[in-house]
């Protein structure tokens, strides 16, 4: 099969690999329809996360069709169906309490190290271990939404929840990527009347706006409206979707004392930009960590209904598998004005 690779740093390919198999009664292969291209793949790729194996296949963003069963699976040949971006058992003591990002026995698509783990969903076909606990059938869902799902949508309304934004209160967002975005739809969803968002790309800010936000691309002035709409305190809740210490650093300068840090960048830096005696004069709450996607496919069924239009139209850039190069350049360089890029295995 063809499929999307990682060779080094800052080199993809798309190459001829081998199909793959049923490994055990609980997998099946999905032949893949859409995958997305995700801020995440963007560490390995720039070196800035380290040990992934070279011919991995990359991506951990895909919807599909089943096209074989083991003997284990419920799900039929020709259901179309979903992913999170890590699987899950459905029955170990983290599955059974929603916390589906940290299953006993959950793997990332798209990582193998040191000859274990999982290839990715960027290819033409995709093993799915746990098919039963891992998948979701998507029933009436566009693809594009379906990807969504999968993470950017899940981890932006996570990063919203965890924040505990609502009616009252002012938030603050920084980072507009895809996650970003979704995020601020998040927030609109749950009733945010006042939220600042930061980000130094200008057509992110746009769509920002869109979802209500109150938007700025130089931080000075990001930093001082939400001061002037604080009395000087600061937001009740930032959430950071980026990931790099500068960021980190600008979301604990315009949290006030007592608010809610709110962290789904991915970070790979092995230090805070604030010290622990810092965090503590400011009696602040971090929130990190995966989102348990799998959950969100059951719970965001209004959000999608509400937003379907522009979820559809969060995905602005459409490329084949043979075009990987051009789509990892346009997607991480933000070129003609990019949102979200993917994979489209129908074109």
């Amino acid at each position: 099969m063809k499929a999307v690779c990682f060779r080094d740093v800052e080199q993809i390919e798309t190459i001829e690999i081998e199909d793959p198999r049923i490994e055990a009664p609980g997998d099946c292969i999905v032949r893949v329809h859409m995958a997305g291209l995700c801020g995440s793949d963007l560490h390995p790729f720039y070196g800035r996360e380290t040990g992934l194996d070279p011919g991995t296949v990359m991506g951990h963003e895909f919807v599909g069709e089943v096209v074989e069963a083991g003997p284990d699976v419920k799900w039929q040949v020709g259901t179309m169906v979903g992913a999170p971006f890590t699987t899950s058992c459905g029955d170990c003591f983290y599955c059974q309490q929603g916390f589906f990002a940290r299953c006993e026995q959950g793997q990332l698509f798209g990582w193998r190290e040191r000859g274990s783990g999982l290839h990715g969903g960027q290819a033409e076909w995709v093993r799915v271990p746990h098919a039963n606990g891992t998948l979701v059938p998507l029933k009436g869902i566009a693809p594009e939404i379906g990807l969504l799902l999968g993470d950017n949508l899940s981890t932006g309304y996570y990063c919203a929840e965890m924040a505990e934004t609502g009616p009252r209160g002012v938030f603050a967002i920084i980072g507009c990527g895809t996650v970003g975005l979704l995020c601020a739809m998040a927030c609109q969803s749950r009733g945010v009347e006042n939220l600042f968002a930061f980000d130094p790309q200008t057509h992110r800010l746009e769509v920002a706006r869109q979802m209500g936000a109150h938007v700025y691309d130089n931080q000075a002035e990001f930093v001082d409206a939400i001061r002037k709409a604080t009395d000087g305190r600061g937001a009740d809740g930032v959430m950071e979707l980026v990931g790099l210490p500068a960021a980190q650093a600008l979301a604990f300068q315009v949290l006030r004392p007592g608010g809610i840090l709110s962290v789904v960048g991915c970070h790979c830096t092995p230090q805070f930009s604030f010290s622990p005696v810092d965090a503590f004069d400011k009696n602040l709450t971090y929130r990190t960590g995966r989102c348990s996607a799998r959950l969100y496919f059951d719970q965001l069924g209004q959000l999608v209904e509400n937003f379907e239009t522009e979820l559809v139209g969060m995905i602005s850039h459409k490329f084949s598998l043979a075009d990987s190069v051009r789509a990892y350049d346009v997607f991480a360089n933000r070129k003609d004005g990019c949102l979200k890029a993917a994979f489209d295995l129908t074109l």
